[in-house]
Protein backbone atom coordinates (compact mmCIF):
# COMPACT_ATOMS: atom_id res chain seq x y z
CA UNK A 1 0.00 0.00 0.00
CA UNK A 2 1.90 3.05 -1.02
CA UNK A 3 0.92 6.00 1.49
CA UNK A 4 4.02 7.73 0.49
CA UNK A 5 2.80 10.89 -0.65
CA UNK A 6 0.70 11.07 3.10
CA UNK A 7 4.12 10.51 5.14
CA UNK A 8 6.56 12.85 2.92
CA UNK A 9 3.95 15.72 2.50
CA UNK A 10 1.21 15.85 4.79
CA UNK A 11 1.42 17.75 7.88
CA UNK A 12 2.06 16.01 10.96
CA UNK A 13 -1.94 17.08 12.15
CA UNK A 14 -3.13 14.03 10.60
CA UNK A 15 -4.69 11.33 12.87
CA UNK A 16 -6.66 8.95 11.30
CA UNK A 17 -4.86 7.80 8.33
CA UNK A 18 -2.22 6.86 11.37
CA UNK A 19 -5.46 5.40 13.03
CA UNK A 20 -6.29 3.42 10.02
CA UNK A 21 -3.63 2.45 7.93
CA UNK A 22 -4.44 2.19 4.26
CA UNK A 23 -5.56 4.00 1.21
CA UNK A 24 -9.02 4.07 0.85
CA UNK A 25 -10.79 4.15 -2.75
CA UNK A 26 -14.50 3.02 -2.90
CA UNK A 27 -17.57 2.73 -0.49
CA UNK A 28 -21.43 2.10 -0.19
CA UNK A 29 -23.71 1.19 2.98
CA UNK A 30 -21.93 0.13 5.90
CA UNK A 31 -19.01 -1.21 3.79
CA UNK A 32 -15.48 0.51 2.85
CA UNK A 33 -12.99 -0.69 0.78
CA UNK A 34 -9.23 -0.29 -0.02
CA UNK A 35 -7.16 -0.45 -2.85
CA UNK A 36 -6.01 -3.59 -2.24
CA UNK A 37 -9.69 -4.95 -2.36
CA UNK A 38 -10.18 -5.41 1.49
CA UNK A 39 -13.57 -4.81 2.57
CA UNK A 40 -14.15 -3.18 6.08
CA UNK A 41 -17.52 -2.69 8.38
CA UNK A 42 -17.58 1.22 9.49
CA UNK A 43 -18.39 1.90 12.63
CA UNK A 44 -16.53 5.13 12.42
CA UNK A 45 -18.95 6.67 9.50
CA UNK A 46 -17.07 10.00 9.40
CA UNK A 47 -16.79 10.72 12.98
CA UNK A 48 -20.11 10.69 12.60
CA UNK A 49 -20.92 12.09 9.73
CA UNK A 50 -22.62 9.46 7.70
CA UNK A 51 -25.28 8.43 9.84
CA UNK A 52 -27.04 6.63 6.47
CA UNK A 53 -23.91 5.02 5.26
CA UNK A 54 -21.85 5.77 2.47
CA UNK A 55 -23.33 6.75 -1.02
CA UNK A 56 -26.66 6.06 -0.30
CA UNK A 57 -28.78 5.53 -3.45
CA UNK A 58 -31.82 7.05 -2.13
CA UNK A 59 -29.93 10.19 -0.88
CA UNK A 60 -26.83 10.38 -3.19
CA UNK A 61 -29.26 9.89 -6.37
CA UNK A 62 -30.82 13.47 -6.24
CA UNK A 63 -27.72 15.12 -5.75
CA UNK A 64 -26.13 13.26 -8.87
CA UNK A 65 -29.43 14.21 -11.04
CA UNK A 66 -28.92 18.19 -9.57
CA UNK A 67 -25.02 18.18 -10.48
CA UNK A 68 -25.78 16.26 -14.25
CA UNK A 69 -28.42 19.73 -14.60
CA UNK A 70 -25.92 22.41 -14.75
CA UNK A 71 -27.97 23.71 -11.34
CA UNK A 72 -26.00 26.24 -8.69
CA UNK A 73 -23.94 24.58 -6.32
CA UNK A 74 -22.69 27.34 -4.53
CA UNK A 75 -25.54 30.84 -3.65
CA UNK A 76 -24.27 32.28 -0.09
CA UNK A 77 -27.15 32.94 1.70
CA UNK A 78 -29.40 34.17 -1.96
CA UNK A 79 -32.34 32.67 -2.40
CA UNK A 80 -32.22 29.25 -4.72
CA UNK A 81 -34.92 26.32 -5.47
CA UNK A 82 -32.79 23.66 -3.54
CA UNK A 83 -32.69 25.84 -0.63
CA UNK A 84 -36.40 26.75 -0.44
CA UNK A 85 -37.21 22.64 -1.08
CA UNK A 86 -34.76 22.12 1.98
CA UNK A 87 -36.51 24.23 4.07
CA UNK A 88 -40.17 23.46 3.15
CA UNK A 89 -39.02 19.51 3.33
CA UNK A 90 -37.36 20.16 6.80
CA UNK A 91 -40.13 22.33 8.60
CA UNK A 92 -42.82 19.71 7.15
CA UNK A 93 -40.74 16.51 8.07
CA UNK A 94 -38.92 17.39 10.85
CA UNK A 95 -40.56 20.20 12.80
CA UNK A 96 -43.86 19.82 12.60
CA UNK A 97 -44.53 16.32 13.76
CA UNK A 98 -42.05 16.95 16.96
CA UNK A 99 -44.65 20.48 17.72
CA UNK A 100 -41.42 22.03 16.86
CA UNK A 101 -41.10 26.08 15.75
CA UNK A 102 -37.73 27.47 14.86
CA UNK A 103 -36.32 29.75 12.75
CA UNK A 104 -33.64 28.37 10.61
CA UNK A 105 -29.72 30.14 10.12
CA UNK A 106 -27.10 28.54 7.67
CA UNK A 107 -23.35 29.84 8.60
CA UNK A 108 -20.68 28.38 7.76
CA UNK A 109 -20.42 24.65 6.98
CA UNK A 110 -19.12 22.95 9.71
CA UNK A 111 -19.96 22.02 13.17
CA UNK A 112 -18.18 24.85 14.81
CA UNK A 113 -19.45 27.32 12.88
CA UNK A 114 -22.75 26.66 14.18
CA UNK A 115 -21.69 26.42 17.62
CA UNK A 116 -19.65 29.95 17.16
CA UNK A 117 -23.09 31.69 16.05
CA UNK A 118 -25.39 29.93 19.12
CA UNK A 119 -22.93 31.40 21.22
CA UNK A 120 -22.61 34.69 19.48
CA UNK A 121 -26.12 34.80 19.18
CA UNK A 122 -27.00 34.15 22.86
CA UNK A 123 -24.34 36.97 24.16
CA UNK A 124 -26.46 39.46 22.02
CA UNK A 125 -29.68 38.30 22.58
CA UNK A 126 -28.96 38.74 26.49
CA UNK A 127 -26.39 41.44 26.84
CA UNK A 128 -24.39 38.74 28.95
CA UNK A 129 -21.37 37.60 28.16
CA UNK A 130 -20.43 34.35 30.12
CA UNK A 131 -21.17 30.89 28.79
CA UNK A 132 -21.64 27.65 31.09
CA UNK A 133 -20.44 24.78 29.97
CA UNK A 134 -19.93 21.39 31.20
CA UNK A 135 -16.49 18.54 32.38
CA UNK A 136 -15.78 16.61 29.43
CA UNK A 137 -17.48 18.33 26.38
CA UNK A 138 -16.15 18.93 22.71
CA UNK A 139 -17.76 21.75 20.89
CA UNK A 140 -15.49 22.37 18.03
CA UNK A 141 -11.94 23.42 17.27
CA UNK A 142 -12.65 27.46 16.12
CA UNK A 143 -11.99 29.53 19.60
CA UNK A 144 -15.38 30.58 20.66
CA UNK A 145 -16.05 26.03 20.71
CA UNK A 146 -12.57 25.16 22.07
CA UNK A 147 -13.09 28.02 25.44
CA UNK A 148 -16.12 25.68 25.90
CA UNK A 149 -14.80 22.02 25.92
CA UNK A 150 -13.77 20.42 28.32
CA UNK A 151 -10.26 18.46 27.72
CA UNK A 152 -7.07 20.76 28.85
CA UNK A 153 -5.26 19.52 25.58
CA UNK A 154 -8.06 20.81 23.21
CA UNK A 155 -8.77 24.24 25.26
CA UNK A 156 -5.11 25.27 25.30
CA UNK A 157 -5.17 24.82 21.45
CA UNK A 158 -4.57 28.55 19.42
CA UNK A 159 -2.91 29.89 22.04
CA UNK A 160 -5.30 32.53 23.42
CA UNK A 161 -6.70 32.86 26.98
CA UNK A 162 -10.33 32.12 26.97
CA UNK A 163 -12.35 33.84 29.11
CA UNK A 164 -16.40 34.07 29.98
CA UNK A 165 -16.52 30.43 30.48
CA UNK A 166 -18.37 29.08 33.59
CA UNK A 167 -17.10 25.02 33.28
CA UNK A 168 -19.98 22.81 35.74
CA UNK A 169 -20.36 19.41 36.22
CA UNK A 170 -22.26 16.97 33.54
CA UNK A 171 -24.77 14.65 35.30
CA UNK A 172 -22.57 11.69 36.78
CA UNK A 173 -19.86 13.79 37.40
CA UNK A 174 -18.05 13.04 39.99
CA UNK A 175 -20.14 10.65 40.58
CA UNK A 176 -24.03 9.50 40.27
CA UNK A 177 -24.34 10.30 44.07
CA UNK A 178 -23.60 14.20 42.98
CA UNK A 179 -27.29 16.02 41.96
CA UNK A 180 -25.24 18.43 39.36
CA UNK A 181 -28.25 20.29 38.04
CA UNK A 182 -29.39 21.44 41.62
CA UNK A 183 -25.56 22.66 42.03
CA UNK A 184 -26.09 24.56 39.19
CA UNK A 185 -29.47 25.99 40.23
CA UNK A 186 -27.34 26.77 43.54
CA UNK A 187 -24.65 28.37 41.88
CA UNK A 188 -26.44 30.54 39.55
CA UNK A 189 -29.06 32.13 42.00
CA UNK A 190 -26.50 32.36 44.75
CA UNK A 191 -25.10 35.85 45.19
CA UNK A 192 -22.09 34.41 46.81
CA UNK A 193 -21.17 32.00 44.38
CA UNK A 194 -18.87 35.03 42.56
CA UNK A 195 -20.50 33.99 38.96
CA UNK A 196 -22.10 36.15 36.75
CA UNK A 197 -25.60 35.21 35.37
CA UNK A 198 -24.17 33.10 31.76
CA UNK A 199 -26.11 34.15 29.25
CA UNK A 200 -26.15 30.57 27.63
CA UNK A 201 -25.71 26.73 29.00
CA UNK A 202 -24.59 24.74 26.39
CA UNK A 203 -24.57 20.79 26.30
CA UNK A 204 -24.67 17.58 24.39
CA UNK A 205 -26.64 14.99 25.29
CA UNK A 206 -24.56 12.31 25.01
CA UNK A 207 -20.05 13.44 25.09
CA UNK A 208 -19.27 11.95 22.33
CA UNK A 209 -15.88 12.78 22.11
CA UNK A 210 -16.19 12.95 26.26
CA UNK A 211 -16.20 9.14 26.83
CA UNK A 212 -19.82 8.75 25.61
CA UNK A 213 -21.20 10.15 28.47
CA UNK A 214 -24.88 10.09 28.58
CA UNK A 215 -27.62 12.72 30.51
CA UNK A 216 -30.92 11.49 31.32
CA UNK A 217 -34.11 12.62 30.62
CA UNK A 218 -34.81 13.98 33.84
CA UNK A 219 -31.44 15.60 34.45
CA UNK A 220 -32.50 17.49 31.00
CA UNK A 221 -35.55 18.48 32.12
CA UNK A 222 -34.16 19.72 34.79
CA UNK A 223 -31.47 21.52 33.12
CA UNK A 224 -34.17 23.45 30.76
CA UNK A 225 -36.12 24.38 34.07
CA UNK A 226 -32.71 25.94 35.31
CA UNK A 227 -32.59 27.80 31.74
CA UNK A 228 -35.96 28.98 31.98
CA UNK A 229 -35.96 30.16 36.00
CA UNK A 230 -33.13 32.18 35.47
CA UNK A 231 -33.87 33.50 32.15
CA UNK A 232 -30.75 31.62 30.27
CA UNK A 233 -30.25 30.43 26.61
CA UNK A 234 -30.52 26.89 26.31
CA UNK A 235 -27.88 25.21 23.55
CA UNK A 236 -28.10 21.88 22.52
CA UNK A 237 -24.93 20.74 20.50
CA UNK A 238 -26.57 18.27 18.44
CA UNK A 239 -23.84 18.01 15.84
CA UNK A 240 -22.72 14.41 16.19
CA UNK A 241 -25.80 12.88 18.49
CA UNK A 242 -28.29 14.74 16.39
CA UNK A 243 -29.75 13.53 12.64
CA UNK A 244 -31.14 10.23 13.63
CA UNK A 245 -27.86 9.15 15.38
CA UNK A 246 -29.85 8.28 19.06
CA UNK A 247 -32.77 6.64 17.11
CA UNK A 248 -34.90 9.51 16.76
CA UNK A 249 -34.11 12.69 15.04
CA UNK A 250 -33.30 14.79 17.45
CA UNK A 251 -31.10 13.65 20.28
CA UNK A 252 -33.58 15.52 23.00
CA UNK A 253 -36.43 14.46 21.89
CA UNK A 254 -36.90 11.53 24.39
CA UNK A 255 -36.48 14.05 26.92
CA UNK A 256 -39.38 15.76 25.80
CA UNK A 257 -37.81 19.27 26.19
CA UNK A 258 -37.61 22.33 23.17
CA UNK A 259 -34.10 23.45 23.64
CA UNK A 260 -34.08 27.71 23.02
CA UNK A 261 -31.24 27.15 20.36
CA UNK A 262 -30.15 23.89 18.48
CA UNK A 263 -26.70 23.50 16.39
CA UNK A 264 -26.96 20.46 13.54
CA UNK A 265 -23.80 19.31 11.61
CA UNK A 266 -21.97 16.54 10.44
CA UNK A 267 -25.19 14.44 9.40
CA UNK A 268 -27.40 16.81 8.76
CA UNK A 269 -26.56 16.64 4.66
CA UNK A 270 -26.49 12.83 4.85
CA UNK A 271 -23.82 12.72 2.66
CA UNK A 272 -20.64 13.90 3.66
CA UNK A 273 -21.24 17.09 2.01
CA UNK A 274 -20.27 19.77 4.86
CA UNK A 275 -24.02 21.21 5.85
CA UNK A 276 -24.82 23.08 9.47
CA UNK A 277 -27.69 24.87 10.66
CA UNK A 278 -28.35 26.64 13.69
CA UNK A 279 -32.01 26.63 14.61
CA UNK A 280 -33.35 29.44 17.25
CA UNK A 281 -36.47 30.09 18.85
CA UNK A 282 -38.26 32.98 16.45
CA UNK A 283 -37.96 35.65 19.25
CA UNK A 284 -34.28 35.05 19.41
CA UNK A 285 -33.85 36.11 15.57
CA UNK A 286 -32.37 39.42 16.71
CA UNK A 287 -29.65 39.32 13.62
CA UNK A 288 -29.11 42.42 11.65
CA UNK A 289 -28.55 41.14 7.62
CA UNK A 290 -25.10 40.02 7.01
CA UNK A 291 -24.34 39.98 11.22
CA UNK A 292 -23.21 36.88 10.86
CA UNK A 293 -22.06 35.25 7.67
CA UNK A 294 -19.82 32.84 5.72
CA UNK A 295 -18.68 32.29 2.22
CA UNK A 296 -19.94 28.34 2.21
CA UNK A 297 -23.18 28.81 3.82
CA UNK A 298 -24.72 27.94 0.57
CA UNK A 299 -23.77 24.78 -0.03
CA UNK A 300 -27.16 23.21 -2.97
CA UNK A 301 -25.91 19.59 -3.52
CA UNK A 302 -26.26 19.71 0.61
CA UNK A 303 -29.21 20.91 0.67
CA UNK A 304 -30.59 18.67 -2.05
CA UNK A 305 -29.00 15.22 -0.06
CA UNK A 306 -30.59 16.57 3.55
CA UNK A 307 -33.66 17.02 1.83
CA UNK A 308 -33.91 13.54 0.82
CA UNK A 309 -32.99 12.31 3.90
CA UNK A 310 -35.66 13.98 6.08
CA UNK A 311 -38.54 12.32 3.86
CA UNK A 312 -36.92 9.28 4.85
CA UNK A 313 -37.94 10.26 8.62
CA UNK A 314 -41.75 10.44 7.49
CA UNK A 315 -41.50 6.89 6.12
CA UNK A 316 -43.01 4.09 8.89
CA UNK A 317 -41.36 1.47 7.82
CA UNK A 318 -37.77 3.28 7.69
CA UNK A 319 -38.68 4.55 11.49
CA UNK A 320 -39.64 0.80 12.34
CA UNK A 321 -36.32 -0.42 10.77
CA UNK A 322 -34.14 1.92 12.87
CA UNK A 323 -35.68 1.03 16.25
CA UNK A 324 -35.21 -2.74 15.12
CA UNK A 325 -31.54 -2.10 14.96
CA UNK A 326 -31.16 0.04 17.96
CA UNK A 327 -32.65 -3.30 19.69
CA UNK A 328 -30.57 -5.40 18.12
CA UNK A 329 -26.83 -2.88 18.57
CA UNK A 330 -27.97 -2.62 22.16
CA UNK A 331 -28.44 -6.62 22.64
CA UNK A 332 -25.25 -7.35 21.57
CA UNK A 333 -23.64 -4.70 23.48
CA UNK A 334 -25.20 -5.86 27.13
CA UNK A 335 -24.17 -9.66 25.81
CA UNK A 336 -20.30 -8.43 25.20
CA UNK A 337 -20.15 -6.45 28.85
CA UNK A 338 -21.45 -9.83 30.37
CA UNK A 339 -18.96 -11.93 28.65
CA UNK A 340 -16.16 -9.75 28.82
CA UNK A 341 -16.07 -8.26 32.31
CA UNK A 342 -12.27 -8.49 32.41
CA UNK A 343 -11.77 -5.98 29.55
CA UNK A 344 -15.12 -3.83 29.86
CA UNK A 345 -16.39 -1.67 32.57
CA UNK A 346 -19.99 -0.59 31.17
CA UNK A 347 -22.08 0.21 28.17
CA UNK A 348 -22.91 3.46 27.31
CA UNK A 349 -24.18 6.21 25.49
CA UNK A 350 -27.83 5.82 23.94
CA UNK A 351 -29.50 4.16 20.87
CA UNK A 352 -27.14 3.87 17.99
CA UNK A 353 -24.67 5.91 19.79
CA UNK A 354 -23.28 3.64 21.67
CA UNK A 355 -19.71 2.72 23.84
CA UNK A 356 -18.19 0.55 25.63
CA UNK A 357 -15.86 1.53 28.70
CA UNK A 358 -13.41 -0.55 29.35
CA UNK A 359 -10.60 -1.06 31.98
CA UNK A 360 -8.00 1.23 29.83
CA UNK A 361 -6.74 2.76 26.74
CA UNK A 362 -4.07 -0.48 26.53
CA UNK A 363 -7.14 -2.32 26.05
CA UNK A 364 -9.16 -0.06 23.34
CA UNK A 365 -5.42 0.19 21.36
CA UNK A 366 -5.80 -3.53 20.89
CA UNK A 367 -9.36 -4.36 20.30
CA UNK A 368 -8.76 -1.53 17.67
CA UNK A 369 -5.96 -2.95 16.19
CA UNK A 370 -7.27 -6.29 15.56
CA UNK A 371 -10.75 -5.09 14.22
CA UNK A 372 -9.07 -3.28 12.02
CA UNK A 373 -6.99 -6.41 10.90
CA UNK A 374 -10.22 -8.07 10.53
CA UNK A 375 -12.19 -5.72 8.75
CA UNK A 376 -13.90 -3.28 11.53
CA UNK A 377 -13.61 0.35 11.83
CA UNK A 378 -13.67 1.90 14.96
CA UNK A 379 -12.84 4.53 16.92
CA UNK A 380 -11.55 5.67 20.69
CA UNK A 381 -13.06 8.48 22.93
CA UNK A 382 -12.96 9.86 26.39
CA UNK A 383 -9.96 11.97 27.78
CA UNK A 384 -7.97 8.73 28.56
CA UNK A 385 -9.21 6.65 24.97
CA UNK A 386 -10.61 4.20 27.22
CA UNK A 387 -14.29 4.32 25.29
CA UNK A 388 -14.65 2.30 22.21
CA UNK A 389 -16.97 4.09 19.97
CA UNK A 390 -19.30 2.21 18.43
CA UNK A 391 -21.21 3.93 15.67
CA UNK A 392 -22.67 1.71 12.83
CA UNK A 393 -24.78 3.47 10.26
CA UNK A 394 -28.37 3.46 10.91
CA UNK A 395 -28.89 1.67 8.13
CA UNK A 396 -26.58 -1.06 8.17
CA UNK A 397 -28.34 -4.47 7.02
CA UNK A 398 -29.08 -7.23 9.86
CA UNK A 399 -26.37 -9.50 8.53
CA UNK A 400 -23.67 -6.37 7.97
CA UNK A 401 -24.46 -5.62 12.32
CA UNK A 402 -23.69 -9.87 12.91
CA UNK A 403 -20.26 -9.83 11.24
CA UNK A 404 -19.28 -6.36 12.66
CA UNK A 405 -20.38 -7.68 16.22
CA UNK A 406 -18.85 -10.85 15.91
CA UNK A 407 -15.26 -9.24 14.40
CA UNK A 408 -15.64 -7.15 17.49
CA UNK A 409 -16.56 -9.61 20.22
CA UNK A 410 -13.33 -12.05 18.45
CA UNK A 411 -11.00 -8.35 19.17
CA UNK A 412 -12.31 -8.71 22.35
CA UNK A 413 -11.64 -12.88 23.24
CA UNK A 414 -8.30 -12.13 21.58
CA UNK A 415 -7.50 -9.49 24.63
CA UNK A 416 -8.55 -11.98 27.22
CA UNK A 417 -6.70 -14.54 25.82
CA UNK A 418 -3.50 -12.38 25.92
CA UNK A 419 -3.95 -11.29 29.40
CA UNK A 420 -4.39 -14.71 30.38
CA UNK A 421 -1.35 -16.09 28.65
CA UNK A 422 0.69 -13.48 30.60
CA UNK A 423 -0.56 -14.47 33.79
Amino acid sequence: MNTEAFAAHESNVRRYGRSFPTVFTKAIGATIQDEAGKTYIDFFVGSGALNYGHNNPTIIGPAIEYLAGGNIILSLDMYTAAKREFIEVFVESILKPRGLSYKIQFPGPTGTNANEAALALARKYTGRSNVMAFTNAFHGMSLGSLAVSGAASTRQLGGVARHDVIRVPYEGYPSHAFDSAAYIDYLIGDPGSGIEKPAAIILETVQAEGGMNTASAAWLGEIQSVCRKHGIVLIIDDIQAGAGRTGDFFSFEFAKIEPDIVCLSKSLSASGFPLSVVLMRPDMDIWTPGEHSGTFRGNNLAFVTAGAMFKLWSDRQFKADVESTTAKLQAHLDRLVDKFPRCIEQKRGRGLMAGLKCHSQAVVGRVHDVAFQNGLLIEASGPNRDVIKVLPPITITEDELEHAMSILESALQEQVSDDHATI
